[in-house]
């Protein structure tokens, strides 16, 4: 992997972690126009480098992770679900993890649900927007789905919000902060099987790394920013649109027999 490489998959981590368009989608196409899919150091980059997306979380809203215990405790409640059912499952989404054709239809089918999502949930002022315990944990088995790839962690979770009677603003703003516990904890069992299965840093993976995460942190920070705006004022349509083309993309290039591979 070069470091222009590198950057390119830095700038698509940071554009799509938090949309509801599945990172996961873009990085197939990416990686594998870029020829390195396959590659175990790729695999690993990809989610190492959401260190940086979730310290543009952090960064943001700092204030909120030093407001109160609570706010861990409803997070780790939340969490708690994705934590078990990941280590109960981990070969099952593993072998998912290795169906491109997976992503193509989650990408399709969420896309088309997405544009009735707004006609569905459409009500944006609730007189209770405090995250109960029960709501935690209800949002936390909606992340749960998102282990099916393609799915959208952000759409999941943020769905999972929006069906609990939270605004479109708190839904995604709780999907960023639970995003911080979860991708954490990925990036930590990626690392552990890429040192396991004998990957090594040399001076130039370390260098990279580093921009990557730099790079995924600076985009992460607009794109936090902009989507917060952007769905509170047009609401999740054109993210349907935009997952229907892309499932669609997917599907076609993969049923001509083109080389794609899951990051």
């Amino acid at each position: 992997m070069s470091i222009l490489q590198a950057i390119v998959l830095a700038i698509i981590e940071g554009l799509t972690e938090f949309l509801p368009i599945s990172s996961t989608g873009h990085m197939i196409i990416g990686s594998s126009v870029m020829g390195i899919a396959s590659d175990p150091f790729t695999k690993m980059f990809t989610v190492s480098i959401q260190f940086g997306t979730i310290l543009s979380v952090v960064v943001l809203y700092w204030k909120r992770f030093f407001q109160s215990l609570r706010f861990y405790y409803v997070l780790f409640i939340a969490f708690i679900p994705a934590a078990v059912f990941g280590l109960l499952f981990n070969d099952y989404i593993d072998a998912m993890l290795e169906r491109v054709d997976v992503v193509g239809y989650t990408l399709l089918i969420g896309g088309i649900f997405f544009l009735f999502l707004d006609k569905i949930f459409h009500t944006e002022s609730n007189t209770d927007e405090e995250i109960t315990y029960s709501k935690a944990i209800r949002i936390g088995f909606f992340q749960v789905i998102s282990m099916i790839p393609g799915v959208s962690r952000s759409a999941a979770t943020i769905i999972g919000g929006l069906s609990q009677g939270l605004s479109k603003k708190t839904a995604a703003e709780f999907s960023f902060f639970l995003a911080v516990p979860t991708m954490f904890g990925a990036m930590v069992l990626s690392l552990l099987k890429f040192f396991k299965a004998g990957g090594t840093f040399g001076s130039h993976e370390i260098t990279a790394l580093a921009v990557g995460n730099v790079v995924a942190f600076v985009v992460a920070l607009i794109a936090i920013k902009s989507f917060i705006g952007f769905l509170t004022k047009h609401g999740f349509k054109v993210f349907g649109y935009y997952r229907i083309v892309l499932g669609a993309a997917i599907l076609i290039l993969y049923y001509l027999g083109t080389e794609l591979s899951i990051v």
